[in-house]
């Protein structure tokens, strides 16, 4: 008796292992629904919803003090969220749409508003806005700051905080009827002073010591053949 409850303790404490293993491997990989984002509705002072946990306390700091002055000053308010993983058949457009009704169910309530969400999974970045914003805010605008202003720091090494930070003062720049500074001028450098050897470089260069081999193998067996048939014909 003592045997098998030892057996089924050993057993029970193999599933309990198995079991927490298996959660820990699969919770990461979880995606964030929309339900999961907190509430926020209008005139709420909530700017910045980091639900990735990307951006630093000073970052978050400095862009829902930017955004709470826009709001005080033209009534427009300008939220930023962030997510971990989106949901199968979810692109982070229709996360973002999905999101915008969500908080913001009437059009009362979504004409002062814009959502910016971005997965830093995939750092695609989706946009909202109400009827009262998309006057100033225009597609082409919209579109700019969230593929050209915010994706530069992002394509630059995963930059987030410089990213918002970026993206949040074109927008208030914009919302604040002031000139649209643009997208960040990106200055390409040339390539001077290579170190390395490039694909296709190593690669040439492995196949001239592979012909060298082949030859010297060649030489090295031809030589000592002829060598020794020309003196078998001189004896």
């Amino acid at each position: 008796m003592s045997y098998l409850r030892s057996y089924l303790n050993r057993l029970l404490l193999a599933v309990v292992t198995i079991t927490l293993s298996i959660g820990t491997f699969v919770l990461p990989a979880q995606a964030t629904a929309v339900y999961e984002v907190p509430a926020v509705s209008a005139g709420v002072p909530t700017w910045v919803v980091d639900k990735a946990d990307v951006l630093s306390l000073s970052t978050k700091g400095t862009v829902k003090g930017t955004l709470a002055q826009l709001a005080q000053q033209t009534g427009k308010e300008v939220r930023f969220v962030t997510i971990h993983r989106l949901d199968y058949g979810d692109t982070i457009q229709t996360f973002t749409d999905k999101l915008f009704k969500k908080w913001f169910p009437t059009d009362a309530e979504r004409a002062n508003q814009a959502l910016i969400v971005l997965d830093n999974v995939t750092n695609t970045i989706g946009i909202q806005t109400g009827s009262e914003v998309k006057p100033m805010l225009t597609e082409a605008i919209a579109t700019s700051i969230t593929d050209e202003t915010m994706q530069a720091p992002l394509r630059g090494g995963n930059k987030y905080n410089q990213a918002f930070i970026d993206g949040a003062d074109r927008l208030v720049a914009v919302l604040s009827g002031q000139p649209d500074p643009g997208p960040p001028v990106i200055i390409s450098t040339p390539e001077v002073g290579r170190t390395y050897l490039k694909a296709e470089e190593t690669e040439a260069n492995r196949t001239n010591f592979l012909v060298i081999v082949i030859g010297l193998l060649i030489v090295a067996t031809v030589i000592p053949m002829a060598t020794w048939w020309w003196y078998q014909n001189q004896s």
